[in-house]
């Protein structure tokens, strides 16, 4: 049976690519902003595009706040994509306009220094072993995923700061980077049942269809469902 997978619709802009692409990697998915739906599948993904601000407003009036945090409380798995993945952290500052975000990660997400922007196309990601702990550990999220393959990215915002403190966790978090003009920024991020990427894996060919299918593996249906 394929797991169900209920892809957010808050009004963050077109998700139906994302949709196909989850349903290529094997997931029965449903578009939705029921809460009650989101609850229940198996997995949820939070996509994002634009500004945080914005995208933090829609998540807040269609309850996605209570359902990311009921969900994680849980341990059920969530999958963040471009400013979802922004949103997971303490606060983003564009324009002028702080909002605050979820606050599943301590941090800030803040315009790139970088001469160009946006930080648009495709890139490779590396993966932070600077924590001992974290050496060597193993990770799901790219799995079976050549390390110098790229993926497409398209923002101006990013998280310049990885600020998790670890001490006395068992298993840091798995965290992936990329540089663009010089600056570098979180690129993904594997924390137990809570996976983002500040790509597009839904735009990022074979490469970014095996990290949906590596996500969609761990999902577990429900018995019953």
């Amino acid at each position: 049976m394929a797991p169900t997978v209920a892809l957010f619709d808050y009004g963050a802009g077109n998700i139906r690519s994302a949709a196909r692409a989850l349903e290529a990697a094997g997931a029965q998915v449903s578009v939705t902003a029921e809460n009650d739906e989101a609850l229940a599948a198996d997995g949820l993904v939070v996509p994002g595009v634009g500004a945080f601000a914005s995208c933090m407003a829609g998540l807040e009036a269609a309850g996605g706040p209570r359902v990311v945090g009921q969900r994680l409380a849980g341990g059920r798995p969530v999958l963040g994509i471009c400013v979802g993945l922004q949103v997971l952290f303490e606060e983003g500052s564009e324009h002028g306009e702080t909002a605050r975000g979820l606050g599943e990660w301590p941090g800030r997400v803040e315009r790139l220094h970088a001469p160009v922007l946006p930080h648009m196309g495709w890139n490779t990601v590396t993966r932070d072993d600077r924590d001992p702990r974290s050496e060597g550990a193993p990770a799901r999220m790219f799995a079976g995923i050549d390390p110098g393959e790229r993926f497409y990215f398209v923002h101006s915002y990013g998280v310049r700061r990885w600020e998790l403190r670890t001490e006395g966790l068992t298993r840091p978090p798995a965290v992936w980077w990329a540089s663009h003009g010089g600056d570098e920024f979180v690129a993904a991020v594997e924390n137990g049942p809570l996976w983002a990427c500040q790509f597009h894996p839904e735009k990022s060919g074979p490469a970014g269809l095996k990290l949906l299918g590596n996500w969609v593996a761990t999902l577990t249906p429900r018995a019953g469902a």
